[in-house]
């Protein structure tokens, strides 16, 4: 990665935005964490925010060498490839239920789309914890311990979005 101003500045908020420096890089990153999206095309039909694939394409290589991504060939599909977290994009779990907390209180949201940051905060640290570790075991192969009532952290979050658009 090339030194920048904000390499030599040693600022870790203008490090930060660096990574994250454009809302295409957070939103893959989210639909990754919590859809579970993992190839191309699904990051792409499955953005709520219609990203284009010229621009897909650049962000995805952009946080491959930044290391928040890495990528494999499909074993199941010669032609497509596997988009893994690594542990710095598990370990933004909790930035992004910051980020939900804070737009929840802040922002015009709707319902459906804000039970998930609603549900984070309530749970807390405990379950951005279980959810960080269901994350490893998906994307990093740790093992986790069984989820508690049998459903995972991200098929709760599921769930409850699911129930609100049924209210």
């Amino acid at each position: 990665m090339p030194m920048t101003d904000a390499h030599r500045s040693g600022c870790p908020i203008n490090l930060s935005l660096e990574v994250f420096g454009d809302k295409w890089s957070l939103l893959i990153l989210r639909d990754m964490i919590f859809g579970g999206l993992r190839h191309f095309r699904e990051l792409q039909n499955g953005s709520r925010e219609g990203i284009a694939s010229n621009i897909l394409a650049s962000r995805l290589r952009h946080l491959v060498d930044l290391r928040m991504l890495t990528k494999r060939s499909d074993p199941g599909h010669k032609q497509k490839t596997i988009y893994s977290l690594t542990e710095a994009s598990i370990q933004l779990v909790p930035v992004m239920a910051a980020l939900g907390t804070w737009g929840r209180r802040w922002l015009p949201v709707t319902e459906d789309l804000a039970i998930r940051a609603r549900l984070l905060e309530e749970g807390g640290q405990e379950l951005w914890d279980r959810f960080m570790a269901e994350l490893r075991e998906e994307h990093l192969g740790i093992p986790a311990a069984p989820p508690p009532d049998g459903k995972t952290v991200r098929a709760r979050l599921h769930e409850a979005y699911l129930a609100t658009l049924t209210a």
